[in-house]
């Protein structure tokens, strides 16, 4: 075995290829010394792929701050040549190419991904130095290999903290840990632009450096992925093979492998004293990570985790007093990247052929489930579909017919009669475990201690009626068209547009920009023979009488929508309220306040500003909590408080403030855990549940052994789990959705129903637990529980999301429940 070079002794050799240059000669200091801006990694990797003909180096995307997403394919010169060849017929191996093949491929595909998180920024370092250590010192390994390097897959992220951090830093670095170059402010730089988490990103696939590094990913499917992170200063590295809970389809081939490659980083590590760990913390359940969605994907997928991060700068004392240095970090991850390009070069067959049987699910032996039965609106099923294609799974039509099978909505064994529109998923596909991950009802827990959520089916998450079923399903050919022709109709009274989806709220929104003037009925109604549900959208020439344009206007954003328009002929309804009824209430255009900054959770402030931003393309302001006591609420109609823990900064004095404001009109929604910074408080509603215990602690002590104490409190515990609720859908944040609905509870916060003046919009009597682990004693905790909820103060409201309906993003049966929070709920008073 070839014993690797010292990090940096590579660095050096400048003989070997004069016109290419190392990244030291190219930078100007050796790495670790500083850190490196993304635009100079960028100019490095072009700078090489110039320079050698074993590299080539492409854009594969930009990010919102208009950085390049960017790509190197590192392999010999043969290979390069011949690099649509190797991918095709890897492709083919897998049944994934349209020109199957059962041949495999005698090269290895390994893709090695840097710096997610923007502020675990050794990574992007190491990744320079591996790309010149592979085409220096390693080019045997090339002959059989193709390496793929995205050496910064969050740009923004990472300038984000290496701008912060150059501009604070001493000179020299201070390694003290109460020095400021280790103390980022809020939100810090692990996010992305939107602050949202890239690395719980890849299933969901909400942002854009997901969305197109996807795109690549599809295009070559690598046998191994390894996922570069920073864990805390106190950690030495971990690297694999991973620590329960495994999902059931890994196979044993996969964990084997493993445990293969992290032998062979522990001999290296061992010859150079490096402490290590593995088999611990860092799990393969849920599926959007870096290193599962590869390995559902048919790949190694692999953490390896630098001790570091945000905190640790060009070098920190850590809790066991030395200096841990970026240097430190940056020898580290070049030493477990290159090791494990060595093991995939020696095993190049053997990857191959199970990566190939990986994907052969012809059998349906491994599924319980053969096909997935997906019913909805339209609207529901193309915002299904929108994934699935992201993702490159196939899917057909049922067809109008009956279907048995495992029901999502009873959990039982039901019928279901499909529409015409209906999806079939069948997982005898290439990707049928993905499917399987994606679509089962419950995943299965072998442990219930886990890293992340452990709930997520697609189903629940999209608001579909769905089988599970165990029977073939017959398919028919459909063409699908999304075209709608809606034409003005200038003698009527208006129009009627229905209300339940997303493409419903991105429709009102677009109107109100517009200037054009909106209502919503409260009550059902019929009109041009036709049934209307609470929520309709009814648009009123009488109420856009000064309006230019108004009927084109109207008819050119449904188009625009897929919206179809009912034109009205007159404003007499053939049953319930006539247009100009009190119980149809004209929608304001709303003035949202949108808090942020310390005490805040800048997750759940990135969901927010993202989803008006990017999805309802809808104006907001963001506040910071440094100056929001001295800012004029008047100003706003809304005001959104993202999941936090305030303290301080909701004193007397700002609840006084905010209660005052509320009570004139205004409407604050409390997402979360910023719910509890107004719960049990002087003029408000909500009462917090205190869980149960199941003993008296006080009087008998804690007699639950060391060992056992972290088990033990998974009792109180909920980690990402889905419960059914009921929900008075008369209510108008309940429009657009049916009396039940299955929420992704996130923690064990529970509160108490609302009485008196308030509203439970959505609520838990008896817990009904569908999927996702939660412990014994918060399951007794959430009965007779609030999960939405409105309560009325003065002319205006507060309204209660305890459970986060914004989440990642991905939950997209959730979203509406939040637009009807904005703009319907006490939609009393019309502002001029």
């Amino acid at each position: 075995m070839k014993k690797l070079l010292p990090v940096f002794a590579f660095l050096l050799i400048s003989h070997i290829l004069p016109a290419q240059q190392s990244p030291e000669e190219f930078l100007g200091y050796q790495l670790g010394a500083n850190f490196t801006r993304h635009a100079d990694v960028v100019n490095y990797f072009k700078q090489v792929a110039e320079a050698s003909p074993m590299v080539q180096y492409q854009q594969y995307g930009k990010t919102n701050e208009r950085r390049p997403l960017t790509y190197a394919i590192i392999s010999s010169e043969e290979n390069l040549r011949n690099i649509e060849e190797i991918r095709e017929k890897h492709l083919q191996s897998a049944g994934i190419s349209q020109n199957s093949s059962s041949a495999g491929t005698d090269k290895a595909i390994v893709w090695l991904s840097y710096n997610v998180h923007g502020n675990e920024a050794s990574s992007t370092e190491a990744a320079m130095a591996t790309l010149y250590s592979l085409i220096t010192e390693h080019k045997d390994w090339l002959q059989n290999t193709v390496v793929i390097i995205d050496p910064c897959v969050n740009p923004d992220g990472r300038d984000r903290y290496v701008n912060w951090y150059n501009q604070v830093k001493a000179n020299p670095y201070n390694p003290l840990q109460a020095a400021t170059e280790h103390h980022e402010p809020w939100p810090g730089g692990r996010p992305n632009h939107y602050l949202f988490d890239l690395n719980r990103d890849w299933a969901w696939a909400t942002q854009v450096e997901t969305r197109e590094r996807l795109k690549l990913y599809n295009q070559w499917m690598p046998h191994i992925h390894v996922d570069f992170h920073e864990q805390g200063i106190n950690e030495p590295y971990y690297f694999a093979p991973a620590a329960e809970p495994f999902h059931e389809i890994i196979t044993p081939f996969q964990k084997e492998f493993q445990t293969k490659i992290g032998k062979n980083s522990a001999k290296y590590f061992d010859e150079k004293g490096w402490l290590f760990f593995t088999k611990e913390r860092f799990d393969l359940l849920y599926p959007s990570y870096g290193d599962t969605y590869p390995t559902y994907m048919g790949a190694i997928g692999m953490t390896y985790e630098q001790a570091g991060n945000g905190r640790a700068g060009l070098g920190i004392v850590t809790d066991e007093g030395y200096i841990l240095t970026l240097k430190d970090r940056v020898a580290h991850h070049f030493t477990t990247g290159i090791s494990t390009v060595e093991v995939a070069s020696q095993n190049v067959e053997e990857l191959s052929d199970q990566f190939s049987n990986y994907f052969k699910n012809n059998d349906n032996g491994d599924f319980e489930y053969k096909n997935y039965v997906l019913n909805g609106s339209e609207d529901q099923l193309t915002a299904v579909k929108n994934l699935l294609d992201r993702h490159e799974i196939k899917y057909a039509y049922a067809g109008q017919q009956r279907i048995k099978g495992y029901s999502y909505t009873t959990n039982k064994n039901e019928s279901l009669n499909a529409s015409e529109n209906a999806l079939v998923v069948s997982s005898n596909q290439p990707k049928g475990k993905m499917v399987k991950v994606l679509l089962e009802p419950a995943t299965k827990l072998n442990d219930s201690l886990t890293y992340d959520i452990t709930a997520w089916s697609l189903p629940y998450a999209y608001g579909l009626d769905a089988i599970a079923s165990d029977r073939s399903v017959s398919t028919i050919s459909k063409t699908v068209t999304e075209n709608v022709n809606n034409i003005p109709n200038p003698s009527g009274a208006g129009y009627i547009s229905k209300w339940g989806s997303m493409q419903d709220a991105r429709f009102l929104t677009d109107l109100i920009k517009a200037e054009v003037k909106v209502r919503f009925s409260e009550v059902p109604f019929s009109s041009e023979g036709k049934q209307f549900d609470r929520g309709s959208l009814i648009i009123t020439k009488s109420d856009n009488r000064s309006l230019e344009n108004f009927d084109q206007k109207v008819v050119e954003l449904a188009n625009k929508h897929h919206r179809q328009l009912t034109a009205a002929s007159t404003s007499f309804a053939g049953s319930g309220p006539d247009f100009g009824s009190p119980e149809v209430k004209l929608i304001n255009q709303q003035r949202i306040g949108v808090l942020k900054g310390d005490r805040t959770s800048s997750l759940n402030v990135g969901e927010i500003w993202h989803f008006f931003e990017q999805e309802l393309e809808y104006p907001i302001t963001r506040l910071d909590t440094d100056y929001f006591e001295d800012t004029n609420l008047s100003q706003f109609d809304v005001l959104v408080i993202p999941e936090g823990y305030y303290g301080s900064i909701f004193d007397a004095v700002v609840l006084n403030k905010i209660k005052e404001w509320v009570k004139a009109g205004g409407k604050l929604i409390a997402i979360g855990r910023a719910a509890g910074s107004f719960a049990n408080k002087d003029g408000f509603s909500l009462k917090s549940k205190e869980a149960a215990t199941s003993k008296d602690t006080a009087a008998t002590g804690n007699l639950v052994p060391y060992n056992q104490r972290e088990r033990e409190s998974i009792k109180n515990t909920i980690t990402g789990s889905i419960i059914k609720t009921k929900v008075d859908n008369t209510h108008p944040m309940a429009f657009g959705y049916k009396d039940t609905y299955f929420s992704l509870k996130l923690d064990s916060d529970s509160y108490q129903l609302l009485d008196n003046g308030g509203y439970n919009v959505a609520y838990i009597q008896q817990p009904e637990v569908v999927a996702g682990f939660v412990g014994s004693e918060a399951e007794k905790n959430l009965e007779n529980s609030m999960v939405f909820g409105e309560e009325r103060m003065g002319s205006g409201s507060i309204i209660y999301l305890i459970d986060n309906p914004l989440f990642r993003d991905f939950w997209e049966n959730g979203k509406l429940f939040f637009v009807n929070a904005v703009f319907f709920v006490n939609n009393n008073k019309f502002r001029l």
